[in-house]
């Protein structure tokens, strides 16, 4: 079997780096992708795997990574869309977008369509992205996704989250022709650094004996997003699906609205400066 190379963003820790680690282990050729420098690289030097450091809240970061994997490799074949988090009280990025939509959301939508050249190249490819459960307590708002109104940390990710589900429904139906196969999927609650600088009412279960009984392993959450990475689109996975665990379900209603989609991938597409 050819060797694959394979970017994951958020492989500093959790899932991603659990993913990392299976997938170098056999051999894969993997980018270890992370917001800290220290992390990443000592994630990285444990596999013998190459790693870049991008922080999805300045996006000239993501465009600067989009730059370095340009030089770095002549083709993607999995692109994993992993990194994210949930937040406390609402800021604005520097580049003038709330943090928790940025992050999650904008910076993704970024790093792939500035990678399709190199997605296409692999003649078939995939496109991974990490959603969430908590998408149901999420709205899009196209009017307004900085969250001005009503924002909480809880609505913020949970808006994020349903933003992947679109985002992916939007890039199978712009990009399946180029061979390009996209799925989102909801990892469970895995025990992880996740929510650590959150106000929300998710980390007393990530910071308390609760987490015991209530979340699952980072490397049972990797297996999950390595079955996405190994499966094959249309007979493994339903490509432009949603997934929980390894079982497609039906999204909320929104992630199903077809104008959504579509309005949701123009605005993006005009915050970050691609073309639509």
């Amino acid at each position: 079997m050819r060797r694959r190379t394979i970017v994951i963003t958020g492989a500093s820790d959790g899932i991603g780096a659990a993913a990392a680690r299976e997938l170098a282990g056999r051999g894969e050729r993997v980018v270890v992708v992370g917001r800290s420098p220290e992390k990443t690289a000592a994630v990285a030097r444990a596999l013998g795997a190459e790693h870049l450091v991008a922080d999805f809240a300045r996006l000239d970061d993501v465009r600067e990574l989009a730059a370095h994997l340009e030089d770095r490799v002549d083709q993607i074949d999995v692109l994993v869309n992993n990194a994210g988090g949930i937040f406390g009280r609402r800021t604005l990025t520097r580049d003038g977008h709330e943090t928790t939509f940025q992050v999650n959301h904008l910076a993704p939508f970024l790093l792939t369509s500035l990678l399709l050249d190199r997605l296409r190249a692999a003649g078939t490819s995939t496109v991974v992205t990490t959603s969430s459960a908590a998408h149901r307590f999420g709205r899009i708002d196209l009017d307004d996704l900085d969250a001005e109104r009503g924002y909480s940390a809880n609505r913020a990710y949970g808006t994020s989250k349903l933003a992947n589900i679109l985002f992916t429904r939007g890039l199978h139906a712009r990009h399946a022709h180029d061979g390009v196969a996209a799925v989102a999927f909801h990892p469970g609650t895995v025990a992880t650094n996740f929510s650590a600088a959150s106000t929300s009412w998710f980390r007393l279960v990530y910071r308390t004996p609760l987490r015991r009984l209530l979340l699952t392993s980072a490397d049972e959450g990797g297996s999950h997003l390595v079955w996405f990475v190994d499966g094959e689109p249309g007979r493994t996975w339903l490509p432009g699906g949603y997934y929980d665990l390894r079982r497609h379900a039906a999204p909320t209603p929104q992630a199903l609205d077809d104008a959504l989609v579509d309005g949701l991938w123009r605005r993006s597409a005009e915050r970050v400066g691609v073309p639509v």
